[in-house]
């Protein structure tokens, strides 16, 4: 058994953690309310604006949005992916990590897969084993739509120029503060868009029907990221706060248990203190 020395180093060190620990959890905690009203807010928007996109491309004929549409060989794929930049977040980063070594290793087994990392753990993990095309882990510094849009028309112009075949996001997505969803979604090319029921209301559209769509679909390819790195976003403070929480959970127990070892070895070396007094009395009166 330790002695006491030892026991009270390790119930100070322990409290220190537990201190730091519940601090980063009332942090993200804070941050989460955030983060998740962003996200809430946006999704609707998003979703609105595929489903137009939709609608106005469901009668359409032609290969209207052939840049965007080209459906080619895939021999060369770029995998977004995005993480963040700090850690203690439970398994939020090593999730996103495992799947793309799974699209690597079966999905696009024999491609070649390059890797454009949103945030510091993915380019970390990943510089070494996949060709690393981008870093920008800055995003999170100024989390704007504006820097999210300087991104997604990089990645277009990747697919445009003929550089990539096929370009997916991986992330993660939020449920709720306890629940993170990994996520493989298409980019570009874009999905052929298929709508068994098509508006036969008579719009007048100025200008065309066409250059709506055109216009509407890189602004819906930069909402596309821009959500997808505001759920990641979100899922990240969500992850932190459960695993900071578990982690004072774990530390409060572990003090408590220390405690109680603590006692009991004062109360064993009590005891022998007095039981040696005793038996130095009774050698002296005999």
């Amino acid at each position: 058994m330790a002695n006491l020395k030892e026991i009270r180093n390790r119930i100070t060190s322990v409290s220190s953690t537990m201190q730091i620990t519940s601090a980063m959890k009332m942090v993200s905690a804070a941050k989460l309310k955030k983060a998740q009203d962003a996200i809430t807010a946006m999704r609707p928007y998003a979703e609105k604006l595929t489903e137009l996109i939709q609608n106005l491309s469901a009668s359409l004929e032609g290969d209207f949005a052939g840049q965007y549409t080209e459906q080619r060989e895939v021999n060369k794929v770029l995998l977004v992916v995005v993480t963040s930049n700090r850690g203690l977040c439970g398994a939020f980063n090593a999730n996103i990590l495992k799947q793309v070594k799974n699209l690597s290793e079966t999905t696009y087994a024999g491609k070649e897969v390059g890797v454009f990392a949103i945030g510091k753990k993915a380019h970390d993990a990943l510089v070494k084993t996949n060709f690393v095309v981008a870093n920008r882990s800055d995003i999170f510094d100024d989390l704007t739509f504006d820097n999210a849009a300087h991104i997604a028309e990089s990645l277009t112009h990747l697919f445009v120029d003929g550089e990539y075949d096929k370009i997916e996001l991986v992330y993660n997505q939020f449920k709720n503060a306890a629940t993170q969803i990994v996520v493989t979604e298409q980019f570009l090319p874009l999905a052929p868009i298929e709508s068994k029921e098509v508006s036969t209301s008579d719009y007048i559209f100025e200008p065309s029907k066409e250059e709506i769509v055109l216009t509407l679909i890189p602004k819906s390819l930069k909402t596309q990221l821009y959500k997808a790195v505001r759920d990641s976003f979100a899922a990240e403070h969500g992850a932190r706060m459960t695993a900071m929480h578990k982690a004072t959970d774990n530390a409060t127990e572990l003090r408590n248990q220390l405690k109680l070892t603590y006692n009991k070895a004062r109360q064993a070396a009590i005891t022998n203190e007095i039981l040696e007094i005793v038996g130095g009395a009774e050698a002296l009166n005999n």
